[in-house]
């Protein structure tokens, strides 16, 4: 019984000292809340995290079902490659970039920024995490496929800083 007390105590430690994907966010919608919860998924939770989130769409008030953000997706759009390969799989990846890109298109529309939101440095900002989440999932690799991921990774990369703008 003091075992499973112990256990129970260490669990319980560990639950609250990792943060959810909406914890310590303010309740409703305004321009402030929305860009804050957009930039905690992209930027400040891991990708396991937001992939959680992102499954059952968690939204600003905690619940599953959100419709108030874009939790779209077409997992990076690469026609040729796909989002995946022998060497790697970047669908999470994609998936949270292409949700920092649509939300942050979207707060734009919805609020009028003038470039607040959607700008050159949030999107060279999203486009970055999406490279250290494609290195990280690269780095899980086994290490013969590890350089060929990196060059995925930084190819991958590339090519959303070309096509995609401002």
């Amino acid at each position: 019984m003091r075992r499973f007390a112990h256990v129970l105590v260490a669990v319980t430690s560990l639950l609250t000292a990792v943060p959810s994907a909406h914890t310590a966010l303010a309740v409703g919608n305004s321009a402030v809340n929305d860009s804050a919860y957009v930039q905690h998924l992209v930027f400040n939770v891991t990708l396991s995290q937001f992939s959680n989130a992102a499954r059952t769409r968690v939204g600003l008030q905690g619940t599953a079902g959100d419709t108030w953000f874009d939790w779209s997706t077409d997992l990076c759009s690469a026609p040729l490659v796909g989002n995946t390969g022998r060497s790697f799989n970047f669908t999470e990846p994609c998936r949270r970039h292409d949700f920092g890109y649509r939300n942050t298109h979207l707060l734009e529309r919805r609020y009028g920024g003038g470039g607040q939101f959607w700008n050159s440095a949030s999107r060279k900002r999203i486009d970055l995490q999406f490279l250290d989440d494609t290195k990280a999932h690269c780095a899980s690799r086994s290490i013969f496929d590890r350089p060929s991921c990196y060059g995925w990774a930084y190819t991958f990369y590339g090519a959303v800083r070309l096509v995609a703008g401002p």
